[in-house]
Order: structure tokens, then sequence, then C-alpha cells
């Protein structure tokens, strides 16, 4: 039988989603062929399988950190919030519709058998399944339909082990009151605790700990500390807390603005591998004054952030900074918004919108999602900042409802190979110094990120650098990092036991 375990946390953002892919990597080291597995994640990072399926970014790099490839069984429902209330529903990779809270609510249970299923395919075909949580398992208000936590370990019939952040505060707390909100037979399934982010001497949690353990009966399995690893966030969680990524005195700073409805920001991780690159998230039109690069980065509601752009003065202060010769990147929604308008009867019901008007380009929204792994090079002889990068080969991903029309004489910025043919895609601006893709993950292509950079520190007067970062030798670093700090500080032969010892046959 399938050994499962299922990592659930105390509340949102606890590191379920780091602990998870270190899990899957000390299993992948240790010979099992091993497989994430989140029922229904709620975010606006995801990604595309090798067939052409949408999931979520946090299930897409647990399995890089399982050394498997992508498969949208591992995320079979994944919801894309367009506003505070709605939210676009995908089931399987593909879109199903838009619903609001309480109409999800109540459609859930239509999905735990199809959830079940493809849970069991899974298990049919690897050695050891590790699942993920959302959220917490405490939130009573949804129990009784829920498909992510309790509810989903019923169904897979596995051990839950509890998560908790202390760097937050009140770890105590919270894992009491977890435990004490569960019903018995849930209690039950609890098999173990995690502490979390810690930062300083464990010894001083040991009393804590021993006293926590008397009150619940439930066993600490390690406390984790603050790990400095360069790991994808799920979510937009992370940016609300203030995410800055490399820090510190940089030779290329790079803002990204944080749209409200920012998505795919993972986009961006691997520029701040590079090691003289600074990139940081900017809400406030001050912190572009010293940027060399500013990014428009992708959207799940791209009318509505414009509006924001323009009602936060972010928009007047691109268009100020791109007049002092300051280049602009849209990636994506971040594409559409630098063009001259935006038509859209789809997605916001916002009609028609100007765009900041950097590029010559028209864009109208429509039912269809293109989703699609992709290669391309980039345009020859381009001017400007993308000189440099001429002919560089890339691949990367497309998640897009909009189609983008250049004007006569506006030159593309890549060519996408698509099934033989050459498929124009982006816009450059005849200065250069403005330019956009649809192409998402086009930074994990190591010879274009740095002509890109190199070229932005030509502009500055420093020399290029001669150093060639692999960005996927690198995320495997990461991985091995990860995995070496959680067999060093939690109780892995444990996990391993209680795996062993619970098991029943799933649903």
């Amino acid at each position: 039988m399938t050994l499962a375990i299922m990592l659930q946390g105390t509340a949102s953002d606890v590191g379920k989603s780091v602990l998870v892919a270190g899990l899957c990597r000390i299993l992948h080291q240790d010979g099992l062929k091993t497989a994430p597995f989140k029922s229904q994640n709620m975010a606006l990072n995801s990604g595309i399988t090798p067939d052409g399926q949408e999931m979520g970014r946090a299930q897409i790099f647990q399995a890089e950190a399982a050394g498997i490839v992508p498969d949208v069984r591992m995320n079979p429902v994944l919801l894309k919030p367009t506003s505070d209330r709605k939210a676009q529903v995908v089931l399987m990779g593909k879109v199903a519709t838009d619903m609001d809270a309480v109409s999800y609510h109540d459609y859930k249970p239509r999905l735990r058998q199809q959830i079940t299923s493809v849970y069991q395919s899974l298990a049919q075909e690897y050695d050891a399944l590790v699942l993920e949580g959302a959220g917490s398992p405490a939130e009573i208000n949804l129990r009784d339909r829920d498909i992510v936590n309790m509810g989903m370990a019923e169904m897979a019939g596995c051990p839950v082990v509890l998560v908790a952040d202390i760097d937050r505060g009140g770890v105590f707390a919270s894992i009491y009151g977890t435990l004490a909100l569960l019903q018995e037979h849930e209690r039950w399934r609890v098999k173990g605790v995690i502490i979390n982010k810690f930062r300083g001497d464990v010894a001083l949690l040991t009393p804590g700990i021993k006293q926590i353990e008397a009150l619940t009966g439930v066993p600490v399995l390690g406390v984790m500390p603050w790990l400095e690893v360069d790991l994808e966030d799920e979510d937009g969680v992370a940016l609300q807390r203030g995410k800055y990524l490399r820090t510190g005195e940089r030779a290329v700073d790079i803002a990204v603005v944080q749209l409200p409805h920012i998505s795919n920001f993972t986009d961006f991780n691997a520029l701040a591998a590079q090691p003289d690159v600074r990139v940081h998230y900017v809400r406030c039109p001050d912190d572009l004054r010293e940027s060399d690069l500013i990014i428009l980065p992708g959207s799940k509601n791209t009318l509505g952030d414009l509006r924001w752009l323009q009602e936060s003065g972010l928009a007047q202060a691109i268009l100020q900074a791109h007049r002092r010769g300051v280049a602009v990147l849209g990636v994506c929604g971040g594409y559409q918004m630098l063009g001259e308008t935006i038509i859209d009867e789809v997605e916001s019901g916002l009609g028609t919108l100007p765009g900041l008007g950097l590029l010559p380009t028209v864009t109208r929204f429509a039912h269809n999602k293109t989703t699609t792994l992709v290669g391309a090079t980039v345009e020859n002889a381009l001017p400007g900042l993308l000189s440099g990068c001429a002919g560089c080969d890339l691949a990367g991903y497309e998640i897009h409802m909009g189609e983008t029309t250049r004007h006569d004489g506006c030159r593309p910025m890549l060519w996408l190979n698509k099934d033989g043919a050459r498929v124009a895609d982006g816009a450059v601006s005849g200065d250069g110094l403005a330019f956009g893709t649809y192409l998402h993950g086009l930074f994990d292509s190591d010879a274009f990120t740095r002509a890109l950079i190199n070229g932005l520190r030509q502009r500055k007067g420093l020399a290029a650098l001669d150093i060639a970062i692999d960005y996927a030798r690198y995320k495997a670093q990461q991985f091995d990092l990860l995995a070496a700090a959680m067999r060093e500080n939690i109780d892995i032969d444990k996990i391993y036991q209680i795996m062993q010892q619970h098991q029943e046959q799933p649903c």
C-alpha cells in the first residue's frame, strides 16, 4: 500500500508548502517514487504541465523537489481570486467557471468523488504521497464540506502532522487551540507537530514543548529553524508582509510593481538569484526612484489593477521614470497594460480603458484561455536594452485570456515555437525602452537573463559580468539544503514510522 502523510497548518503561510517540498525531496533521496498532492489550492501563482494543464506553482515546485514531472492530478482544484468575493475555478487544469465564495462552498460536495478518484490514481503509481492542507483544519465554519484539510485526510485515509509558525507569535496557543477545535476522530488523526520558523536557541522552547505535549498528547516531532533557502512562495501572502528579494547593496536595482491582484510573481525568483541584482516589490511611486528596470507583472484582474495604477500615482511615476530613460518590461497582464488600449467584455466588465501607452498595441480579452509550455527566441537586432539578447533561446509558458495586436511597424519581442511554426509574441517600442511579452518563466533561461542584466550594467557604466547561473541547478541545491535541514531538526524516522503504522484504505 502507498505510504501517505498530510501536513496541515495552524494557519495560512505557516510554511506547509516548503515543508512538503522538503519531505518530497527526502523521500526521493531515500529511493521512494514520491508525489505531492493538494486537492484544492487558492493562489494566483500557477504554471503549466507538459500537456498544457494549469496547476498551482507550489505543487509544481514540490514535484520538482520529488524529481518528477508535474501532473495536474497533484492539484485537481485551483482557485484564482479575481476579487475579494469571486474566483476563477480551474478543474483538472481547465477553467470551469467563476464563482463567489458562497456558491463554491455549495458546489464543493460535488467535487469529492472526482478528488478521491484522482488521489487513488496517483496512489496506484507512487510509493509515497505527501499531502498538503490549506489554511487551518480548525475553520469550523467550513468543516461540513471540507475537501482540503481533515475532509481530505479522511478521503485519503492518511495521518496528519500539524505545522505551526512560531515567528508570528503565540505558537503554543495556536497548537492547543487548533487541536481543541478538532472533533475527536480528527484529533486521533494528528500524529505529530512541527514548530516552524524558529529563531534563537531551541533549548528555550523545551519547557513549552513538554507542556504542550502533556496537554494535547501529541508529540512535537521537531523545531525547524528560520531558513534562508530560496524557494517559491505559494501565493501573495508573502507579498502582503512586504517581501523583498535579495535586499542590500547590489549593482542593478529591479522594481516589480506589486499589483493588488499580482499573479505569477515567481517569474522573478531567477532574477533575484543573480549575485548583482536587487529585486524588490513596490506599491509607492517614491520606491521607483533608484530603479534600473521596472517590471509590470501578471494580474488576475488586469483592468482593475490598471485603474489602481492610475489612482495610486504609480502609472504617472512609471511614465516619468520612462522619460528619464528607465526601461519598463511588462509580462502577461503587465504587457497588456503597457499598450494603448485594453478592451474587456469578458473578465471585469469595466469595458475599455486606456493603457499606459508605452507600446503601440491593443488588447482584446477573449473567453478562451491559452495555457501551454513553449520555447522561444528573442527577435534579432532589437534596439536598446534588448540588443544584447538577440537570438537568445528561451523556455516558458503562457497563461492568458487576451489577444494583443501590434500596430504596423511595431516589432515583436519574441518568436514562439508552436507546432513547428514561428509565432510573433510581445512588442518592443521604437527606442527599446519599453517591451512586453506573454511568456512566463522567461528569466529561468540563464543566457537571456544574464544578457539583460549585463545590458543594465553597461547602461550604468559598469562592466558586464562573465558569470553563468545555472538556475535549474541552483533550485536543486536549494531543495537539498532544505532536505538536509529537515533531517537535522525533525525526527524523519518517526515520520516514516507514522506513515508505516497508519495505513488505511482510501475512501
